[in-house]
């Protein structure tokens, strides 16, 4: 499977010094990019398997010049591509030679927090992890977690409606996300939602989250912080079938018990996180679960009590609990690690389908058949609980046709998650890397409804184009 891109608009490329000009005067000069060497930084994503080299690349350091650079553009027929810090996993933030990339690293203060009323602006470039950090003074947290949260923006979250090793219990962004500022395609600025959950009128908050960066620039977000809980404990459950251990994660939530995490391994990935992390994790198993438990102490030993018995049938080779905050921290920087851990082996796709958990052992089953069947190799490291799959098949670049394998194996891959009831993304976003795959989920008739959607907020499609939708049967609104 080859991603396909447009060719890109020659009037574009050739009035590029007048754009350049137009851009510098909006914006500082050091937050306008134009030589080629500083561009290629912008080039790619996390995907890293494909590079377009954007027009230009403007960071700017307020909604102000954001409105002036959107206006700019749309009166010009440029074309903006949202880039928070390109974390992306789906080609989500890949430009193209005829667009600009609008960066919102610098938006990336805390405007205000509001205890009592558990709510947090923020710009929209702040780091995940950063928001969780400027309020554990106080004992309140931000609870979506994704792997990459030191690094990606809460831009990028709302893009992809990111979800994370803690979303079991507290929800992906969607849940956690109270209002938004946004500048639309013609730099109008809109406030979308509030301080409070529930905001009158339609759900525009919600059409805004997972649109990724199709609808609109975020530049400011109202987050829901929670109170931490008094303690949390992580434990290990060693299996020596995958197909043990994808029946005890679905057994444990049929009985009605939600960890506030639990996680998945099988024994590649075991090996991968345990040399580059020296977590403890057992070598001689073929599956693992980490379930995290939260409350009091009282509350943490009863959890773990309810789901041992519940895992008995099971026959679990290996329990651990973490017995102090350094086995505790060990444990979850193994899991935290997986995706760089297993780039230090291999090169690799990481994929990102959904399924019902109760279709775990059949679908594990079907991912190794599919992985093998290509003569590739498969980590599999995910998040168990709801369902969210990240099998990471593994390839080598400079053998020719594997890359091409690996992603013909990944789209079997979505098409079982899709056949089993699931579906093509849980946290990564469609980007380019399942956009030809949209029409294994969805008709035609329900495609071009997103796309009439889609084209009410961006008629001329000058925000984030070439994906999410198929090329060959883009609509106008």
């Amino acid at each position: 499977m080859t991603i396909a891109f447009p060719v890109p608009d020659r009037d574009i490329l050739a009035r590029r010094e007048a754009i350049l000009e137009g851009l510098s005067r909006l914006v500082a000069p050091d937050a306008l990019i134009a030589s080629e060497d500083e561009r290629r930084a912008f080039d790619t994503d996390a995907l890293t398997a494909y590079r377009k080299m954007p027009l230009a690349v403007v960071l700017p350091s307020s909604t102000r010049e954001v409105a002036d650079v959107m206006r700019f553009c749309h009166e010009n027929g440029v074309k903006v591509v949202a880039r928070g810090a390109g974390t992306s996993l789906a080609g989500g933030a890949i430009p193209q030679e005829d667009a600009v990339v609008l960066g919102v690293s610098k938006l990336n203060r805390v405007i205000s927090v509001d205890y009592a009323n558990r709510a947090m602006r923020v710009e929209a470039g702040i780091t995940n992890l950063a928001i969780s950090q400027a309020v554990a003074h106080e004992g309140f947290f931000y609870a979506p977690d994704p792997s990459s949260q030191l690094a990606c923006t809460i831009a990028g979250n709302v893009a992809m409606n990111s979800g994370g090793a803690h979303c079991l219990k507290y929800g992906v962004t969607t849940n956690n996300l109270l209002g938004l500022t946004v500048v639309l395609v013609d730099g109008t600025v809109v406030e979308i939602g509030g301080d409070m959950l529930d905001a009158a009128g339609y759900d525009l908050l919600g059409l805004m989250t997972g649109s990724e960066g199709q609808l609109g620039i975020v530049t400011e977000a109202t987050v829901r912080i929670l109170r931490a809980a008094e303690g949390a404990r992580p434990a290990l459950m060693g299996f020596e079938t995958v197909e043990a251990a994808g029946a005890c994660v679905a057994a444990i939530i049929a009985a009605g018990i939600i960890p506030v995490a639990l996680e998945y391994m099988d024994r590649p990935a075991i090996r991968i996180c345990e040399d580059f992390a020296k977590a403890g994790y057992p070598l001689d198993v073929d599956a693992l679960l980490i379930i995290e438990v939260e409350g009091s102490e009282e509350e943490i030993e009863d959890a773990l009590a309810r789901i041992v018995k519940v895992a008995e049938p099971f026959a679990p080779k290996v329990m651990k609990v973490a017995q102090s905050e350094a086995e505790a921290a060990a444990i979850w920087k193994g899991r935290k690690s997986a995706f760089g851990a297993t780039g230090r082996v291999a090169d690799y796709i990481c994929m990102d389908g959904t399924i019902p958990t109760g279709r775990l052992p059949e679908v594990l089953a079907g991912i190794d058949r599919i992985v093998k069947s290509y003569g590739l190799g498969v980590a599999n490291v995910f998040h168990a609980g709801d369902g969210n799959l990240h099998p990471l098949v593994m390839f080598d670049t400079a053998k020719p046709g594997e890359m091409e394998k690996a992603e013909a194996a990944g789209a079997d891959i979505l098409k079982l998650c899709v056949e089993v009831g699931g579906c093509l993304t849980g946290e990564h976003g469609v980007g380019i890397e399942k956009r030809d795959l949209m029409t294994t989920q969805y008709t035609r008739e329900d495609l071009h409804q997103q796309m009439r959607v889609r084209g009410v907020f961006d008629p001329l499609w000058l925000l984030n184009p070439a994906k999410v939708f198929p090329l060959d049967g883009r609509i106008a609104a």
